[in-house]
């Protein structure tokens, strides 16, 4: 084994070395312990060097090709369709260099060239000491693109993902606009960046007094409870809910649900915060949904213990008397266990902010709370591979997507996408 050199850049020789051992199938933990480095060194450095080398022939690449019975007549709509994997491609060691399948495989292959990964290394270190790598009229374009997607509320890595071509990645894009390189040509700012003017100092609440309720409703539904019925149920659909307000006396309120696997948020405008309302919220997107599909697409509801969520059993039973969900509730003051539904809000907040007049603001109905869903749920997420959790949904759960368009919830063209709350101010031409 190597001496560790953990914080020194990779040679040509142990890029060689890497190479070796993805042609002996050689997992990157192996790999990393012969150069003395770590293992996300040598993921990170397959992954950015290895290129393709041949195109999958098939118009997709599905694992279940060689008995499809639709000719292999490939579209994302087949109910035969699935994705295919390779665990020496797609995981350890992440490259096809020596795979004994190789003259069979049909699909994607990626190759990784220690010669073509030193040069390539070679150059991006070059320029990455000599200052920007743009010419003032790369600059000027490139903040022609990206300004006025900024100023509609997009992230710069949801605009890298609209926009592919511009070359660039997360942080590159990020340091540009942190060291004010589009300032003079176009006069963007770090101020443009929506989270850098979004951080407020907080502020320590005044106290509120409420009767103390009963909490019978909770036996048998807590965070503990539902971790065990999870663990005996794997396959089951789980839906996060909560309500969303600024005006706790006067509302509106926004009942909302993360349908997590699908990274898909819904959300019903009612005018007041009862357990009656968020009931009839159940109900109706039970009746959106269709029965059948909101046992499947809901089958575990997770919420807090805010009072409005109190009717647990009412919220459990269809009108028939059979069960419609299962309801569990988190831990008190841990919001973070419903953590995807919260990060959902803070997408949701860039359009209807907080210590804002929602009605003044144009959330008047619930087709203006559907067109804000529309747009916030066309964005590009991170952790769905750049997809939108319209587009995600679309592909693996068409029945789900055709419910809610049915609803009104519409995907927006990426470049279209806004962020932003004078979203609602120009409803009328959206």
């Amino acid at each position: 084994m190597k001496h560790t050199n953990t914080y020194s850049h990779l040679t040509l020789e142990e890029r060689r070395i890497i190479l070796n051992g993805i042609s002996h199938g050689s997992t990157k933990t192996a790999i990393a312990q012969t150069i003395g480095k770590d293992k996300s060194t040598v993921g990170k450095e397959i992954k950015a060097h290895r290129i393709l080398v041949k195109k999958c022939s098939l118009p997709l690449e599905c694992s279940a090709y060689r008995k499809c019975p639709f000719h292999r007549l490939c579209t994302l709509d087949c109910p035969e369709y699935t994705p295919f994997r390779c665990s020496r491609r797609d995981r350890s060691p992440g490259a096809c260099n020596g795979c004994p399948n190789r003259s069979r495989c049909r699909f994607d292959k990626f190759e990784y060239h220690p010669e073509q990964a030193h040069a390539v290394y070679r150059q991006t270190l070059t320029d990455s000491r000599a200052g920007v790598n743009l010419t003032s009229a790369e600059a000027k374009a490139m903040a022609d693109i990206i300004g006025p997607l900024l100023r509609q509320g997009l992230s710069p890595y949801q605009i890298l993902q609209v926009h592919p071509e511009l070359g660039i990645c997360e942080k590159t894009l990020y340091n540009y606009i942190e060291s004010d390189v589009f300032h003079e040509v176009a006069g963007i700012t770090v101020m443009d960046l929506r989270r850098k003017v979004s951080r407020k100092l907080r502020r320590g609440k005044a106290a509120t007094y409420k009767k103390r309720q009963d909490r019978r409703y909770l036996q048998g539904r807590t965070y503990q409870d539902y971790c065990t019925y999870l663990a005996e149920h794997p396959e089951g659909f789980v839906t996060q809910m909560d309500t969303v307000y600024n005006d706790e006396s006067s509302g509106p309120f926004i009942q909302t649900f993360k349908f997590v696997k699908a990274g898909l948020l819904v959300a019903l405008l009612h005018q007041e915060k009862t357990a009656s309302a968020m009931l009839s919220g159940i109900c109706l997107l039970e009746t959106i949904l269709t029965p059948a599909l909101f046992r499947k697409y809901v089958h575990v509801l997770l919420t807090d213990r805010g009072s409005e969520f109190c009717a647990a059993q009412a919220m459990e039973t269809a009108t028939d008397g059979s069960r419609r969900t299962r309801v569990f509730f988190c831990d008190p003051m841990q919001s973070g266990q419903k953590g995807s539904l919260e990060n959902k809000h803070i997408e949701l907040r860039y359009i209807l902010p907080k210590q804002t007049d929602l009605r003044g603001l144009g959330l008047t109905c619930q087709d203006d709370l559907n067109l804000v869903l529309s747009h916030v749920n066309s964005a590009p997420v991170e952790s769905l591979g750049g997809k939108s959790p319209l587009e995600l949904t679309a592909f693996l759960y068409p029945d789900l997507y055709e419910r809610l368009f049915a609803f009104g919830i519409r995907r927006i063209e990426s470049d279209s996408v806004i962020l932003k709350p004078y979203l609602l101010k120009n409803k009328k031409n959206r």
